[in-house]
């Protein structure tokens, strides 16, 4: 559904079109205004009105109203069709959130499509309606803001993994090591939400390089700098995410090699109080044999000493073991 429309003139709002056509007809002819239309996971019959209106491709509304798109930008005759995936990061859950958001430009308008709770488009006009001067650039003005608020969180939210990792870090190399499969788990877990992260930045350098060198429709000299300036934020993000996977891979080696160490310790201390256990269970079975001739069998030393045997070979064997550090 629409959930708000309104015509932007010299970078200010002036009012809701009752019309669409009349106010895109109005916004091309004056040239210094547009229209900003924003819709919220749209069904087929609603966003047909609006594609009929704007003469959209037919690629692009599909791709609008199918969703699970991965970000990307194309050019179709008299629009420029970009898709981004803002975050949401769940303090609680330490959860990364994907939502997506396509976003049309004309030479008179704008069309954003959000899938998802996300409000970057939202809190774009807003911030862009306080700012004039930037907002009279133009639909292309919008496509700076959307990006620029989708990066800017994308920053934020390396920051809360990096501190999320740090902690994850912590606790696998404290003393105890936690319990493995627990920690195995947590780790994984977090593996997932930076696949999820990267999902999202990865694909997004592509248009944003064309928009910073300017070989996309609609962006001109005045608008690069600002593309530039996003592109090189997203550059800082993707390398945050680098540094965040190769980090996740180090630890989750870590942890297994501590998985490893401590499980070679438990078979060393088993294999130690087998050995000590086998002593005198061999030394009792060779007495226990029903034979009539065997040493010591009738002289009424036989068996403290066999016991005495089987206390000496048991103490050297545990500090034997002690020593070489099994127990």
């Amino acid at each position: 559904m629409i959930v708000d429309c309104a015509i932007y003139r010299d970078g200010r709002r002036e009012e809701t079109p009752d019309d669409l056509s009349d106010a895109l007809a109005e916004a091309r002819a004056s040239g210094n205004c547009f229209v900003w239309i924003g819709m919220h996971e749209p069904t087929t019959s609603e966003f047909d009105r609006v594609a009929t209106e704007f003469d959209l491709h037919p690629l692009a509304v599909e791709d609008a109203l199918k969703a699970r798109q991965r970000p990307k930008m194309e050019a179709y005759d008299g629009a420029l069709f970009t898709v981004v995936r803002p975050l949401r990061y769940d303090d609680e859950k330490s959860r990364v959130t994907a939502d997506e958001l396509m976003i049309f430009i004309g030479d008179s308008f704008v069309v954003t499509v959000r899938h998802g709770h996300a409000k970057t488009a939202a809190d774009a006009r807003s911030r862009m309606e306080r700012s004039p001067e930037v907002l009279r650039h133009g639909p292309v003005a919008v496509l700076y803001a959307i990006c620029d608020a989708v990066v800017d969180d994308y920053l934020d939210i390396a920051a809360e993994l990096q501190v999320d990792l740090e902690e994850l870090e912590e606790q696998v190399f404290s003393p105890t090591g936690g319990d493995s499969s627990r920690v195995a788990g947590v780790i994984y877990s977090f593996k997932r939400q930076v696949l999820e992260f990267r999902r999202a930045i990865s694909p997004l350098s592509e248009p944003m390089a064309r928009l910073a060198s300017g070989n996309a429709p609609f962006v001109d000299a005045r608008t690069k700098p600002f593309f530039r300036d996003v592109a090189d934020h997203l550059a800082r993000v993707n390398e945050a995410e680098e540094g965040l996977d190769r980090l996740l891979s180090d630890i989750l080696a870590a942890h297994l090699t501590q998985v490893g160490v401590r499980q070679n310790d438990d078979m060393r201390k088993i294999s130690a109080w087998a050995a000590m256990a086998a002593a005198p269970t061999m030394i009792a079975g060779i007495y226990g044999m029903n034979f009539d001739h065997m040493p010591e069998l009738r002289q009424i030393w036989g068996y403290p000493a066999v016991l005495g045997l089987m206390a000496s070979v048991v103490t050297f064997l545990y500090f034997l073991f002690k020593r070489r550090g099994w127990l």
